[in-house]
């Protein structure tokens, strides 16, 4: 079965490999078990529409292939909260992370996160967003930064590797959105 099929609910798409984006990533060891992955992929549509894809944020599940659940949950600041739970599948064995995440939007070019409540010990990174000229139409690099660091019990590499990988399928889905929900009437 292709990564990106799901059961998931009518109209979201599923993403065909001779049309998926290349995605940039790196990684870095930071020390202490802590690494910082970096990710960065060219999306058709504007600056605008970009952000409002990333900030729908009850609806991210719906087209991420790897987050099972995003939603808005009270913030004792009014701030913006979400509850996130992401899951695979390894080995035969179904993984789930939880992270409650405190967001700050930097309209139109920055969206910070922090985990306030969660099962890593560290995570927090921020969404770039930056506009490209293009003679096709508007089209935004955006980039993704994180750094983590899992529980003790879990071995960092195998989080790394994971992490890049499902990265990648999640960009690729955020691309193969914009362009299903930006395409010209």
């Amino acid at each position: 079965m292709h990564p990106f099929k799901r059961n998931k609910p009518a109209g979201v798409i599923t993403v065909m490999p001779s049309v998926l984006p290349t995605v940039e990533i790196t990684t870095e060891s930071l020390g202490d078990r802590r690494r910082c992955i970096k990710a960065a992929v060219t999306v058709p549509g504007s600056l605008e529409q970009v952000w409002h894809l990333l900030t729908d944020y009850d609806r991210l599940a719906d087209f991420i292939p790897n987050l099972t659940l995003s939603r808005r949950i009270p913030h004792p600041e009014q701030g913006i909260r979400l509850e996130q739970i992401g899951s695979q599948c390894f080995l035969n064995i179904k993984f789930c992370a939880r992270v409650v995440l405190d967001m700050v939007e930097q309209f139109p070019h920055r969206l910070d996160f922090n985990m306030v409540e969660g099962d890593f010990k560290d995570f927090a990174g921020f969404w770039s967003l930056e506009t490209l000229d293009s003679p096709e139409g508007p089209i935004t690099r955006l980039g993704y930064e994180l750094t983590i660091r899992p529980p003790r019990a879990v071995p960092i590499h195998l989080i790394e590797r994971h992490l890049s990988r499902d990265l990648t399928q999640n960009l690729q889905a955020i691309c193969q959105q914009a362009t299903v929900a930006f395409a010209p009437a």
